[in-house]
């Protein structure tokens, strides 16, 4: 839905669309990840929401030009609420050869594709390992084609501050910022502000980039080759004061709310790893709020310098990705046998091994769950957005310290680079954890006698009268001291497993959005939240049964949960996986569940979603309805 407004100071129409959709992509050193972000964040101030997909290259310096080194950004920004960074793209913006034959294929037909002229000589080509200039292809004439010489510009642009070649081509994305900013009526002021505090120290490379970036806009609004610019309205959104924030971020900005909200010190041990490095990133700058970080010399190291500050009485944390939260299994069995309050996140990746580092997946479900030795259950929570990172790094942490054992939170790469608005929450009104540790006494303490949650004491070390046994070998009942005795084992594991299982008890009842009851109900967790949500609104708009639940709690599952997958006819999984979650259904609530699973280290598409549940229901002429929505 679209209509068409003259701009006030042209001759050229503006026109009004409900939501835009737009690429960005080009070699890993032309600045595309920047780009994407300003657009982002400028969008945000615009009152629109907003949905990001950043696509970063596997190889830490691939060779500038060739394919492998193509790096990308998605933006959706709309005058109504979105989940994702949307399917199909309304313009894709492309530096360079490799960028376009690596992306053109999800530019809709009839779509808006900007080049980088400058960029499609024989030797770039050459480097994209193409035969043939893709610009002189017969396909590309199923869209509207605006051949841009940003490079030539760019240097025309700065030419009187007398920089480099090298210097002044590296100012050529701040000019296409400028373009896509005036093709989509964006205000500049806010990325001014951002260069002039990025380049303080450098006065000439902040004017180059300025002048960039007013060149873009000059030749946006001068040039014949794009017709009509574009406006999206400001979203209704609830009432609130925004801020756009990627989920890694928030992770980090919900540690550090959960350690002031408990009264501790916060220690995070670390080893980098793509995509979880960036939680250490952000929580490095915040020393003055008593965070305490620890980039450690490997993964084993960093959690068992996490559960020595557990046991210290810090709130203690340990991050890392597949691979390493494998290294990390025989600690965080430690930390199950001593029942210490440690958060795990996993922000998980394409494996297996070193696998898609960059890519995104949900495949460490089940390692999470069973990759340790003997009967270690561990509480497990998803992620299910940006910004609700915050929220679940706080009740993470209110599990760990209400039970005492070790939690984890499941992440993905598509969530932690992602971004949303977010509405920045009322502290006062988030309810504090409590921790009691017992006081000093005389008396015989029992470091594994048990509360109403099963939970033992958190003795704090120096305490007197608080003395007792640590380690990895079997406590005996109460006392702590070690026990080879085969009926106290099996009470000690039955202990701990009932404990995980009580959780249930105190996480709230499995919501459901759409009917209670028939076909189809769509079950999903973590980072597939936003397209399953998109895809079963507009199934039940085009008159489909169907549900969606969405899981935030894997370990234990929600209490009402087995009643609930047992009202719908047919139950739908969609996983990034090979079907985790789909087996675990099965096993424990004996349903049928169709698995529909995707490895290719991306986010399902809402399209794909509305077809298989298409497939799974008898619906009338949804696809017509779908088709009409998508126009």
């Amino acid at each position: 839905m679209s209509t068409d407004t003259p701009q006030a100071d042209s001759a050229k129409q503006v026109q009004v669309v409900s939501g835009i959709t737009v690429r960005l992509a080009g070699d890993s050193g032309d600045g595309m990840q920047l780009l994407g972000t300003q657009l982002t964040n400028t969008s945000a101030l615009s009152g629109n929401d907003v949905a990001t997909f950043p696509d970063f290259p596997a190889e830490i310096r691939a060779p500038r030009g060739t394919q492998a080194g193509v790096s990308g950004f998605q933006v959706q920004f709309a005058s109504h609420e979105v989940h994702t960074p949307g399917d199909t793209l309304d313009a894709l913006v492309a530096m360079n050869p490799a960028a376009l034959v690596t992306n053109v294929s999800d530019l809709r037909q009839g779509g808006l594709l900007i080049v980088n002229e400058n960029s499609f000589e024989d030797k770039d080509l050459k480097l994209a390992n193409l035969k043939a200039n893709p610009l002189e292809e017969p396909w590309v004439e199923n869209y509207r084609v605006a051949k841009v010489p940003m490079t030539q510009l760019t240097r025309d642009a700065v030419s009187e501050l007398g920089l480099s070649v090298k210097e002044s081509d590296r100012c050529r994305n701040f000019f296409a910022m400028g373009l896509i900013y005036w093709l989509y009526g964006r205000d500049m002021e806010a990325t001014l502000r951002f260069i002039k505090g990025k380049f303080a120290k450098l006065p000439q490379i902040q004017e180059a980039n300025e002048r960039a970036l007013q060149a873009g806009w000059a030749f946006g609004e001068t040039t014949e080759l794009l017709g009509a610019s574009y406006q999206v309205e400001s979203a209704t959104l609830p009432a609130g004061t925004y801020r756009n924030i990627m989920g890694n971020q928030a992770l980090a900005w919900g540690l550090m709310t959960a350690a002031q909200l408990s009264d501790k010190e916060l220690f995070y041990g670390s080893y980098p790893i793509t995509p979880a490095s960036d939680i250490l990133h952000e929580l490095c700058k915040y020393k003055n709020f008593g965070v305490c970080t620890l980039q450690a010399e490997d993964e084993i190291a960093a959690v068992c310098a996490a559960i020595g500050a557990a046991y210290g009485g810090s709130m203690a944390v340990t991050t890392s990705s597949g691979p390493g939260i494998a290294l990390k299994a025989e600690a965080m069995g430690l930390a199950v046998m001593i029942e210490l309050p440690l958060l795990v996140i996993d922000v998980q990746r394409g494996g297996p091994s070193t696998g898609l580092p960059t890519k995104t997946e949900q495949a460490d479900l089940l390692q999470l769950l069973f990759g340790r030795n003997g009967e270690a259950p561990v509480p497990v929570l998803a992620a299910c957005s940006p910004g609700d990172c915050f929220d679940i790094a706080i009740e993470a942490w209110r599990i760990a310290t209400q039970f005492m054992v070790p939690v984890v939170i499941l992440s993905d790469g598509y969530i932690a680079n992602g971004a949303e608005p977010w509405a920045i929450p009322d502290l006062s009104q988030i309810e504090k954890i409590k921790i009691e540790h017992p006081s000093a006494t005389d008396q015989e303490f029992m470091p594994y006698s048990r509360d109403e949650n099963l939970a033992r004491p958190w003795a704090i070390p120096g305490t007197p009268g608080l003395m007792h046994r640590l380690g990895g070998l079997e406590k005996q009942d109460g006392t702590g001291d070690v026990s080879y005795d085969a009926d106290n084992h099996q009470k000690m594991v039955n202990i701990r497993s009932e404990k995980v299982a009580g959780i249930a008890k105190v996480i709230p009842p499995q919501e459901v959005m759409g009917p209670e009851e028939g076909e189809l109900l769509v079950l999903s967790w973590g980072g597939t939240y936003g397209a399953c949500h998109t895809a079963v609104r507009q199934a039940i708009d085009a008159g489909l049964s169907v549900a969606h639940c969405h899981l935030r709690h894997l370990n234990p599952f929600p209490s009402n949960l087995g009643e609930i997958v047992g009202r719908y006819e047919t139950v739908l999984i969609p996983e990034l996986n090979m079907g985790q979650l789909q087996m675990l259904v099965r096993a424990r609530y004996l349903v049928d569940a169709v698995g529909f699973n995707k490895v290719q280290g991306k986010p399902f598409a809402v399209g794909e979603l509305f077809e298989k549940i298409q497939e799974l229901t008898s619906g009338k002429d949804s696809k017509l309805v779908m088709q009409s929505r998508a126009g």
